[in-house]
């Protein structure tokens, strides 16, 4: 391809992507807009006070983490000693018990309840039995899956975070959500075709930043499901996104791109998001200015996704926002 055709290309495809709309930036600070709360078992929350803030439209809950712990010490155990092992099975027992007290308040209170199951190393397929029969949702829950980061020594890998989603599909009848950040996100993103289904899960998006301009389309992710803007991350006491009245700023605050109503339509999800075409990524360099456009495959031959250019500062249309 020509060079000229390679600079129109990338200039439609900065054009494009410089379109962002209003709601990109701080879409928390419209009084308007919908939050939903999410929060692990150290998380202090003062429900009275919580819930009296009207835009919280949901809450939701870690669940599980990796694989049950074990209750006979005696048999193989993940720690250190015996008394280790018989601690770590009290926190778990205590934070189950947390879990469903947390749900019944706040069903009791008209929130969107939801669940999420932290991915680590080990049985997806055992890891998925565990979330479902700690989280018990309902028809009407939302369900997670959480991968914090593509470290699989620490955290599930992404071929076993299908495995796992698609055993939620087999005994749910619906797919889980997919909570990740960024990097992750994209990374899944720009290998679709190894990742079909992740990639198609739609996208709860952790991102400690003011703005999302750029970030989207993404894959076959056209916006996000939901947006974590605010964490003990990015929340401290000289600055905060937002601070929850009812919780400590550790507590995380998400932001949802629709009307509490269409929320409450959509929130039990369980379908796949439509598939895109294999996207095209061409590269144009003029003048120290770097740009790409990604096109539908037709008619211009095939790059494969994993393809890599290793010059320092290249611009894709994936990771060009990071610049």
């Amino acid at each position: 391809m020509k060079l000229s055709k390679l600079l129109a290309l990338g200039l439609l495809g900065l054009l494009a992507f410089g379109n962002a709309k209003a709601a990109d930036n701080e879409p928390w600070k419209d009084k308007s807009s919908t939050l939903v709360i999410d929060a692990y078992e150290l998380n202090i929350i003062e429900w009275e006070k919580l819930v009296a803030n009207k835009r919280i439209a949901g809450f939701i809950s870690k669940a599980s983490d990796g694989l049950p712990e074990v209750y006979d010490c005696r048999k193989k155990h993940n720690g250190d000693s015996l008394n280790h092992c018989k601690t770590m099975w009290r926190k778990y027992a205590v934070s189950r018990e947390l879990y469903q007290t947390r749900k019944l308040l706040a069903k009791a209170h008209g929130l969107l309840w939801g669940a999420y199951h932290l991915g680590r190393p080990g049985d997806p397929l055992d890891q998925a039995n565990h979330f479902l029969d700690y989280a018990t949702p309902g028809p009407d829950d939302l369900m997670v899956l959480d991968i914090e980061s593509l470290d699989s020594e620490k955290f599930m890998s992404l071929a076993d975070a299908e495995v796992f989603a698609r055993h939620i599909k087999t005994r749910t009848g619906r797919y889980p959500v997919l909570y990740t950040n960024h990097d992750t996100a994209r990374y899944i993103a720009s290998r679709r075709e190894d990742y079909a289904l992740l990639s198609r899960l739609p996208l709860w998006y952790a991102r400690y930043k003011p703005e999302i301009k750029g970030v989207f389309p993404m894959g076959n992710w056209d916006n996000y499901f939901l947006w974590q803007f605010s964490s003990a991350s990015n929340c401290g006491d000289r600055s905060c996104p937002m601070r929850i009245e009812g919780a400590l700023d550790d507590i995380d605050v998400n932001t949802v791109p629709m009307t509490r109503a269409d929320l409450a339509r959509h929130w039990k999800g369980g379908e796949l998001l439509p598939e895109k075409p294999p996207a095209l990524q061409y590269l144009v360099n003029a003048e120290g200015a770097i740009g790409t456009s990604a096109l539908a495959g037709r008619g211009y031959g095939r790059v494969s996704p994993h393809q890599r250019i290793s010059q320092a500062g290249t611009v894709t249309a994936l990771n060009y926002q990071d610049f």
